[in-house]
């Protein structure tokens, strides 16, 4: 396994994404889902050579990239797919946008699992639906919730899987559970599970389309290279079919929806699910270092702030509401004191009291970041 380190802070202040823009130079960005790690060798050398020979130009046939997928998918998490099911698209919102264009009416409700990714509430009515909030409960899919929302006419599910914000992996008795209602209300299901190839050590990542003949034939996953290899600005994403069904919906698609996307984005995703696994390993024991070093951070500086540590992705939740002083959006006084959190109220209204944080960062950018924030708690 290679060791992931980040770079160091002067070299990543000469990025020009979003991460490193938003907010003055002071400010630590520990908000939008970017990594602070170099790009893995095998990747950047994958954009590079395409640049070399002024490869530029418009993306192909999906094929090589749903072979690699389909062999990242097989060795990571024993899930045979055929590669034809797998079509392609510039990201995971737009693959969620247009996948439901198409398994829609317009005004049908789509159900979301709050606290949740905030573009989830945008991109429903986008596609010409309603969202359908029915909430975790204890960090749970509610499945008595779930069905409820189906019997009253919900037409689409919208899971997030991993779940971001709280890194909670779904098991597959609940995917189960879950493929079992969608398929008596006749409901589909579109995952997304761009976080599933940064599960942590020990934990198992559960495919939707895996677990069961009706899952298949009702769901769509979604998926991309860009969380787990921090690729989001090459603009290439996944919508995998395991199901005729499934396969001539989206063949209804527009052609442009393929057509638009990066063909530097699409070597750059073949890359890294041949041959980034190593690398990911890497970034993902960073991670997880990250976590440990929050959890002591937290324990000695803000003990008041609770933390469970994600299973999945490098997203950290933070619940401030036993910390008085810092109200239902914790993230105003973060950022007065230099840190950018995500605003834990774009998640739901379950996330007041919140913020999400970005893990993926070096030890002495954590570190500095909460001892900003002790310094900036309303006790102090």
């Amino acid at each position: 396994m290679t060791k992931v380190t980040a770079d160091s802070l002067p070299l990543l202040r000469t990025r020009t994404s979003a991460k490193w823009t938003t907010y003055p130079p002071d400010v630590l960005p520990l908000w939008v889902a970017e990594m602070d790690y170099p790009l893995a060798p095998v990747v950047a050398e994958a954009i590079i050579n395409r640049v070399r020979a002024s490869d530029t130009g418009y993306v192909s046939s999906p094929i090589e990239l749903g072979t690699a997928f389909a062999g990242f998918a097989r060795r990571s998490w024993g899930w045979r797919l055929d590669p034809s099911g797998v079509l392609m698209t510039t990201d995971v919102s737009v693959a969620i946008v247009e996948t439901l264009r198409v398994a829609i009416s317009p005004g049908d409700g789509v159900v979301i699992t709050p606290p949740v990714y905030p573009p989830f509430f945008d991109l429903i009515p986008e596609a010409g639906g309603v969202a359908v909030e029915v909430p975790l409960v204890d960090s749970r899919l509610d499945l008595e919730g779930l069905e409820r929302a189906f019997a009253a006419g919900a037409k689409g599910f919208l899971l997030c899987n991993p779940h971001n914000p709280l890194g909670v992996v779904h098991s597959a008795l609940e995917l189960e559970a879950v493929a079992a209602l969608a398929d008596r209300y006749g409901v589909i299901v579109v995952s997304d599970e761009i976080h599933g190839p940064l599960v942590h050590s020990g934990v198992t990542f559960t495919p939707y389309l895996s677990v069961s003949a009706e899952s298949r034939d009702h769901g769509v996953a979604v998926s991309s290279a860009s969380k787990a290899w921090n690729l989001a600005g090459v603009k290439c994403a996944l919508m995998v079919t395991a199901s005729d069904r499934m396969g001539g919906l989206l063949a209804t698609l527009p052609y442009e929806v393929g057509f638009r996307t990066s063909l530097l984005g699409f070597h750059a995703s073949v890359a890294a699910f041949e041959h980034g696994s190593d690398w990911l390993a890497g970034a993902t024991s960073s991670i997880e270092e990250s976590s440990r070093l929050l959890t002591d951070l937290l324990a000695q500086r803000l003990p008041d702030v609770g933390f469970v540590p994600p299973r999945a992705s490098y997203l950290a939740w933070l619940n401030f509401r036993d910390a008085p002083g810092w109200g239902d959006d914790p993230s105003v006084r973060a950022l007065a004191a230099g840190v950018a959190l995500n605003p834990g109220p774009t998640f739901g209204s379950q996330g007041a009291g919140f913020a999400r944080l970005n893990l993926a960062c070096g030890p002495e950018v954590l570190t500095e970041a909460i001892e900003r924030l002790k310094n900036s708690a309303p006790s102090n």
